[in-house]
């Protein structure tokens, strides 16, 4: 843990569907339950004028990045936005992590561009949770960030995964499951079934706690820590989780405006199954990691409320105090050899006239 006497979180106040209606409660709050955290309040003056807070800075950006901008205006046209400047904050050495709800694109754009990749990484990931049925979270990446990935691009976010559990949740020696269409080896394409190769071999080297293949519902029993796979199912699976919260809200609403008979069944199995709603809430990990960066970015959700904004608040706050930039550079060059290994043998098989 860092010996540092406080801890700086940048955060995008105009990012999101809410904007400053979520950030501002939610960052008060932050502070009053934190007396360790400073922030700086990135956005127009006019939205946070008055926000005022001893411990809070606020740091005027004159544009904003919609949730509907295209990347290439979110990185070249908006250069005093509310979300670039609170990345450009965190590579000043002004904040220790950045946090926005905004545009998701724009925002492992424009971090990417001005954090750069740490050296080993191919391409930045973005870790998030899901729920599981444990009563905790299955840590999943990709969630959206790569759609097309090679086996060494989910090697490495095996690796950079399982340091973000370390330290996040204090497990040394987090579990790690590529996710398939079945346990055994030999199904998946190729790019999985090569995969699964190197999580093999990185079990063996110590490198990481490798379970084997696991499937769709083994994320919500808990099957293992962490959940491998590109970006494109990430997402899918993401949305799904995001949709089951929703979906028992409505239920237990219906439940209770139909008969009377309805009506005194659902009072007796209500408990039971507002507590299955509780345990599924998104709104309780929100948060996402943008991993691989020369810096901490976290990603709240567009949609969060001020409960779910807060909860990313904490995240980025707890991997700033436990060092989780130290830590992923560590596992990565714990793994170098490997990772080296694996990118030459692709290197290779792509330019074979390179070899000759």
């Amino acid at each position: 843990m860092s010996s540092k006497e406080f801890f700086t979180l940048a955060v995008d106040c105009m990012g999101g569907d809410h904007g400053p209606s979520v950030t501002l409660p939610a960052c008060r709050h932050f502070l009053e339950t934190h007396p360790d955290a400073r922030l700086r309040m990135v956005g127009r003056a006019e939205d946070l004028a008055a926000f005022k807070h001893e411990r809070a800075i606020l740091v005027e950006a004159a544009e904003v990045v919609g949730m509907d901008d295209p990347v290439e205006v979110a990185l070249r046209k908006k250069k005093d936005s509310s979300m670039r400047v609170a990345i450009e904050l965190v590579k000043a050495g002004e904040a220790d992590a950045a946090v926005s709800a905004g545009n998701t694109g724009a925002l492992m754009a424009i971090a990417r561009y001005v954090l750069k990749t740490m050296d080993g990484i191919d391409r930045p990931a973005i870790a998030g949770q899901m729920p599981n049925f444990k009563g905790g979270g299955t840590t999943m990446l990709d969630l959206g960030a790569n759609v097309d990935c090679s086996p060494e691009h989910l090697l490495q976010f095996a690796v950079m995964g399982s340091a973000l559990v370390s330290v996040l949740q204090g497990n040394e020696s987090p579990s790690v499951g590529l996710l398939n269409i079945g346990e055994e080896a030999i199904k998946g394409n190729e790019i999985i079934k090569k995969t699964g190769e190197l999580l093999r071999s990185a079990g063996k080297s110590g490198d990481l706690n490798f379970y084997g293949n696991v499937e769709g519902n083994d994320i919500f029993k808990g099957t293992v820590d962490i959940v491998v796979c590109d970006g494109f199912v990430g997402n899918v699976a993401l949305k799904a989780s995001e949709g089951l919260a929703t979906m028992m809200g409505g239920f237990l609403k219906s439940e209770f405006s139909r008969s009377i008979f309805t009506k005194i069944a659902a009072i007796f199995a209500y408990p039971v199954l507002n507590s299955f709603k509780n345990r599924v809430d998104h709104r309780r990990y929100n948060g996402a990691a943008l991993l691989g960066l020369r810096g901490l970015v976290f990603k709240s959700h567009g949609s969060a409320d001020e409960l779910a904004f807060g909860v990313a608040l904490n995240r980025a706050y707890d991997a700033a105090r436990h060092e989780l930039l130290s830590r992923v550079a560590a596992r990565i060059a714990h793994a170098a050899p490997l990772l080296n290994s694996q990118v030459a043998v692709a290197d290779n098989l792509a330019n074979p006239a390179a070899t000759e």
